[in-house]
């Protein structure tokens, strides 16, 4: 049985509010959420697989230098840029994941490689570079991701010895700065994608949520496909994308009601802020979070396309 195509992206979460939005500000951040949408979109419309349409999704907000993935990724302690990403495709629970690589264009490229070239599923460091150099993965200059309003966040938290989460609040909006996207294609195969610079200032090699799988990325073809974003530490300790595909499979909840509960209660009890995006086997979609606002879009066949930043 042929199923509706969807997708739906996001491009992190976190206190996100109109009064911190220029006119010209919010048009651009919409315009790139459209963008992307209508991409990864466009592969499902001509019959791709749902890993293709989140990779093309992921890829067009990596390139984009407004959010914290790809060229748009944070600096850490030393003045770096060391990316994340991963992606799992629903009908073999394949998976491909890198963590902690440097000079990669498209971070999200290479979780694909790996799931696709390797017998691995999660590669690091320098490993995950000599993977990358190994199968013609497209590297970039230092210069290719610096950013002045980033390079003014790092020196900010340095100066304060402090770790911040994308975007540092005394500079700009605090925002949780992960890029995603989750589908189902025409065959009723569900897909999710994440990637991220990570953390302003991060030392000691932190990893958070992005890049493994079950955390901030998981899809099951029996259940759904979700990509988070916000507080990684939290969303680690209590697996969320694996935790919302087993409500669904065990506890028989809905997507919503799935979402819902890790979300707003187990989530939120923890102190852990941020949300996710999501689509089960029947195409419907989530788009759940609990900080003031998330960049989000989603376009489900035969409805009209959604693109929104703060809370409705």
């Amino acid at each position: 049985m042929k199923r509706k195509i969807a997708l739906a992206i996001h491009g992190g979460a976190g206190t996100l509010s109109r009064s911190h939005f220029s006119s010209k500000k919010e048009k651009a951040y919409q315009l790139s959420l459209q963008t992307a949408l209508q991409k990864g979109y466009r592969v499902l419309q001509k019959g791709g697989t749902a890993i293709d349409a989140v990779t093309e999704a992921v890829v067009n907000l990596e390139d984009n230098e407004l959010f914290n993935a790809g060229k748009g990724s944070v600096f850490t302690h030393d003045g770096e840029h060391e990316m994340d990403a991963s992606l799992m495709e629903g009908k073999n629970l394949k998976a491909g994941a890198v963590t902690s690589v440097k000079l990669v264009k498209n971070p999200i490229l290479l979780a694909k490689a790996v799931m696709l070239k390797s017998k691995h599923v999660f590669l690091s460091g320098e490993g995950a570079m000599e993977f990358a150099i190994g199968n013609e993965i497209e590297l970039e200059t230092k210069e290719y991701f610096f950013n002045e309003l980033r390079y003014k966040q790092w020196l900010k938290a340095r100066s304060h010895d402090h770790i911040a989460l994308d975007h540092d609040i005394a500079v700009t909006d605090k925002k949780f700065g992960t890029v995603g996207a989750v589908a189902i294609d025409r065959r009723g195969n569900l897909a999710a994608a994440t990637s991220t610079g990570g953390m302003t200032n991060k030392r000691f090699g932190r990893i958070g949520d992005s890049p493994v799988i079950g955390s901030g990325t998981y899809a099951n073809n029996q259940t759904c496909a979700i990509s988070c974003t916000g507080h990684g530490e939290y969303f680690l300790r209590l697996v969320v994308a694996h935790e919302i595909s087993n409500l669904m499979e065990y506890a028989q909840l809905s997507l919503q009601e799935a979402c819902e509960r890790v979300v707003h209660q187990k989530l939120s009890k923890m102190g852990g802020r941020g949300g996710l995006i999501a689509i089960d086997k029947d195409s419907n979609i989530q788009m759940v979070f609990n900080s003031k606002g998330m960049y989000r879009a989603c376009l489900k066949e035969g409805e009209e396309a959604y693109v929104g930043i703060y809370k409705d």
